[in-house]
């Protein structure tokens, strides 16, 4: 009997080997594809995904990452006004803050429970330790895991005009900004009423409370009004107007008669623009009269002369209509608007209307005029440095903007001098110094109901010096309880105290 060549089993392969049954072909695909279906969704979720869900905010994991060492300290000049304790619980440290109401504008806070804000927002990666830049072997220490200590922020903050703000604010709501003019560094920076941001950095329910007690306070707190509040400025406004007026050629000589009616009415309407005083009261009021007496129909009526589009342009160029504006913390976008009649345009020219501002941008527009013309872009971190005290970035002065032309800007300082030795602004001079600023009080509410915000804008320089001033200065007072609330009775003063601080300085 011959034997088959190639036999075998039934079912067996090609070659004589144990054959695999169609069934089971089919469960080894399904397996095969299970897995392939596994390695796509771990690579979707740990490459794809992983910025997501690294900052998720139910991934306890990074909190207890993050307060598992002591967080890098926040710097006001020689002094470091924050620090961590150890907690002895699920998280290893929490963070706390030396005179915590005084810079909490400044560093806003650090809470295991609510997360980060202001510079402990925009730079916790260093202040954590996770910054890159903090090691020079960093893809070592991602193999070993070892964590950096957390590096410190060098903050551009003057403590004398930081103290001297928030005493001169005092129980008023209201904001400072002051800017050194030829650097854009912030010199302060505060907001009251303020918040002590160590009431709420553990995660117990006495943090909690602190919390839930600051969200309730109408006296919002924790709002930072310097930088993310937005108020009508008023006649300080007008400074940027008087600009505008300069640069366009529509006024070419400050004590020159304008062209200026009264009353004016503005265009379209049978309203007349009303002044706050009697004397503005006649035609043809120079630049200077009416800067000096503070003439809304005058600036008013420049506004329109100087038209839409230069008046938007120069608005912009210190810092209007910018959503980006950062210090590196982001302030909220100042207005003025881009399409309006001339009647509204009037009224924006005086800084009322819908042109809204950032005590910020308001510091900006001073430090303009300050610095010949040039806008610094504001910043408010000098530098980063890791624990040892080496310097990670260190923040140059940058240029925001070329608002106006020097020869413009320095006739805007003879102004605002003006304004500060024979008008409304009085109240800010200094012993010994040159001082140039300008008010505004600019209603708001229901038919201007509510209580007018007080403003005051300024520089100081000392008397006979030819540098650029070294501060200018932003105060709004928002609510007040004084029986009359005007730019230079309620914030003038403030902006005075703020401005000696730098001067003695």
């Amino acid at each position: 009997m011959s034997r088959r060549r190639g036999g075998g089993r039934p079912g067996d392969g090609p070659q004589g080997l144990p054959g695999i049954s169609v069934t089971g072909r089919r469960a080894g695909t399904f397996c095969l594809l299970l897995i392939v279906a596994l390695c796509a969704q771990a690579t979707r979720v740990q490459v794809f995904q992983a910025e997501e869900l690294n900052h998720n905010g139910a991934n306890q994991r990074l909190v207890i990452e993050r307060y598992s060492q002591p967080r890098g300290g926040i710097r006001v000049g020689a002094d470091t006004v924050t620090g961590s304790e150890a907690t002895g619980g699920r998280f290893d440290f929490k963070r706390t803050y030396t005179d915590g109401p005084l810079f909490a504008a400044v560093t806003g806070y650090s809470s295991q429970t609510y997360g980060n804000s202001q510079l402990e927002g925009t730079e916790d990666a260093l202040l954590s330790g996770t910054d890159p830049r903090l090691s020079g072997w960093a893809v070592w220490d991602a193999v070993a895991r070892r964590r950096n200590p957390g590096g410190d922020v060098y903050t551009t903050i003057d403590r004398a005009a930081q103290e001297a703000a928030v005493r001169g604010l005092g129980g008023q709501r209201g904001a400072v900004a002051a800017i050194e003019p030829a650097t854009g560094r912030i010199l302060a920076l505060a907001s009251t009423p303020s918040y002590d941001p160590g009431d709420f950095a553990g995660a117990s329910a006495g943090d909690q409370e602190a919390w839930n007690r600051l969200q309730a306070d109408p006296g919002r707190p924790m709002l930072n009004r310097a930088l993310r509040q937005t108020y009508p400025p008023g006649s300080a406004f007008k400074v940027v107007t008087a600009a505008a007026a300069l640069d366009s050629g529509v006024v070419t000589d400050i004590e020159a008669p304008t062209d200026a009616p009264y009353p004016y009415v503005l265009p379209g309407t049978e309203t007349p623009l009303v002044n706050d005083t009697r004397a503005c009261d006649e035609p043809g009021q120079s630049l200077d009269t009416a800067m000096t007496l503070s003439c809304n129909s005058v600036l008013g009526h420049l506004g329109v002369r100087v038209g839409l589009d230069r008046m938007v342009a120069t608005a912009e160029a210190f810092g209007f209509n910018d959503p980006r504006l950062d210090t590196p913390v982001r302030a909220a976008r100042s207005v003025f608007d881009t399409r309006m009649d001339e009647a509204q345009l009037a009224l924006s020219s005086i800084g009322q209307f819908d042109t809204a501002a950032t005590p910020l941008v308001m510091a900006m527009v001073a430090a303009g005029m300050a610095n010949n013309g040039t806008v610094m872009r504001p910043q408010l971190v000098d530098r980063l440095a890791r624990a040892d005290g080496t310097v990670v970035r260190l923040t140059r002065p940058a240029v925001y903007r070329q608002a106006v032309s020097p020869g413009t800007a320095g006739q805007v300082r003879r102004l605002m001098a003006n304004a500060v030795e024979n008008g409304t602004g009085r109240a800010a001079r200094i012993p010994g110094a040159v001082v140039g600023g300008k008010t505004g009080t600019a209603e708001h509410g229901v038919d201007n109901s509510g209580t007018p915000y007080a403003w005051f804008i300024a520089w100081a320089a000392p008397a006979g010096s030819d540098a650029v001033p070294p501060v200018a200065v932003a105060v709004v007072i928002a609510d007040s309880s004084a029986t009359e609330v005007t730019g230079g009775g309620l914030a003038a003063p403030v902006a005075r105290s703020v401005m000696q601080a730098v001067l003695a300085g």
